[in-house]
């Protein structure tokens, strides 16, 4: 349908029905439909109170990003781009001069019909890696390697699965918050029968936009599950004397060479030739509520991201960083999740493999606020203190376990 029809219709709609939500399905596959170009503002549905916002659909064309999907979210204040093509992941967050997300050397946003994930020995997830926010899993996640005679490739399948059925809807009344939520399908006969339904919502004139994902079993057995929210931040908010900040239990090395860094892994360095990566294993601390924050603040703490979500939904939590050069991606990863990102196999024998009964269903939920100034990365700060309150950083010097070992 041709954008100039589709408003006139939205316009028509809010005529007629001032006071009803307003929803509209971009793609679903069992109606076999996919609008084109698309776009919609708030005039055009009725909402002419507080910020303007936008919201858009467009095809990508050219390499290996032909045919992919971007949906863009302009809330007023800060927009956003999600990838349905790409499971739904997040491309990058912008707002002024701050940008959450990264340089990659990747710069196109791939379509998976050109990616092979099990490439390089089960590394082929790195061939598209380039976005903000990725959801890994669901029938595992972590590290590629061997479970039960089978190759786990990096990071699952879902964030190189494309939505099945996506949807647009505004709230109604006042903030008329905007949700963007898309089905993502992991269905492969004999071993997995997941349904996600992912949600990137914001209200307009807001700095934060909140994950909220359903993950349904719809097979008739019990199954093994992973999560991990890849969320990636480089520059402003990465620099030499950068420092994640969060209520942490205990903190432990992922393997030897984060060994050698432990005293010091709360903070970052320049982009270093060579650095490769470190990865941190983390506890974090919940407040009454159950719930805990963390925090990526720059050098001057006069920038930062917060995210704040449940400890009982994603109890376990890994700090990547990966000080390379900027031109190979400089780059740390904050990444709760429903256990490490060790292999599965590995993971099942530390007791970290959660399981889903038949029919059965576990929600997530994560919100992540910009911190546009001092004063916003100090109340993070206090907010966090007073998580943490009297309770001791237990620091293990050794890692837990082997990752190379079978």
């Amino acid at each position: 349908m041709k954008t100039t029809l589709w408003v006139a219709i939205v316009m028509a709609f809010a005529a007629v029905a001032p006071a009803a939500a307003k929803e509209f399905v971009l793609i679903d596959s069992e109606a076999s439909t996919r609008e084109g170009d698309w776009s919609v503002t708030s005039k055009q549905v009725g909402v002419t109170a507080g910020p303007a916002f936008s919201i858009s659909k467009r095809a990508l064309h050219g390499g290996k990003q032909e045919g992919t999907d971007l949906i863009e979210v302009n809330n007023g204040k800060m927009t956003f781009w999600v990838i349905p093509t790409r499971g739904m992941n997040v491309l990058r967050v912008k707002t002024g001069d701050i940008t959450l997300g990264w340089t990659s050397p990747i710069k196109e946003v791939v379509n998976p019909a050109f990616m092979t994930l099990d490439a390089r020995g089960g590394l082929g997830w790195l061939d598209g890696f380039n976005e903000w926010l990725v959801r890994c899993g669901f029938e595992w996640s972590g590290h590629p390697g061997m479970d039960d005679g089978k190759l786990m490739t990096l990071h699952g399948r879902v964030g190189n699965t494309p939505a099945s059925k996506v949807v647009v809807s505004i709230d109604d009344k006042a903030p008329h918050r905007i949700h963007i939520r898309g089905r993502v399908d992991e269905k492969v006969f004999k071993f997995a029968d997941y349904e996600a339904w992912t949600e990137i919502s914001t209200e307009p004139g807001s700095l934060s936009l909140r994950v909220s994902d359903t993950l349904t079993n719809r097979s008739d057995y019990e199954r093994e599950f992973q999560v991990i929210y890849h969320g990636n931040f480089g520059p402003p908010l990465l620099e030499e004397g950068s420092e994640f900040v969060g209520a942490v239990k205990q903190v432990t090395p992922f393997n030897a060479k984060a060994a050698r860094d432990i005293a010091t892994w709360t903070t970052y360095l320049a982009p270093t030739k060579d650095f490769g990566e470190q990865v941190f294993n983390v506890i974090p601390l919940a407040d009454a509520t159950g719930m805990t924050t963390v925090m990526l603040r720059n050098k001057a703490a006069n920038l930062g991201v917060r995210i704040t979500y449940p400890v009982d939904e994603l109890p376990y939590f890994t700090l990547w960083k990966n000080t390379d050069t900027l031109k190979e991606g400089y780059v740390t990863g904050l990444e709760p999740g429903t256990g490490f990102a060790y292999t599965r196999r590995i993971e099942r024998r530390s007791g970290r493999v959660p399981k889903l009964a038949a029919g059965a269903s576990r929600s997530f939920t994560l919100d992540y606020t910009i911190l546009p100034d001092a004063p916003s990365v100090a109340g993070t700060g206090k907010d966090i203190a007073a998580i943490q309150g009297d309770q001791k950083t237990t620091v293990v010097n050794d890692p837990e376990v082997d990752p190379t070992e079978e």
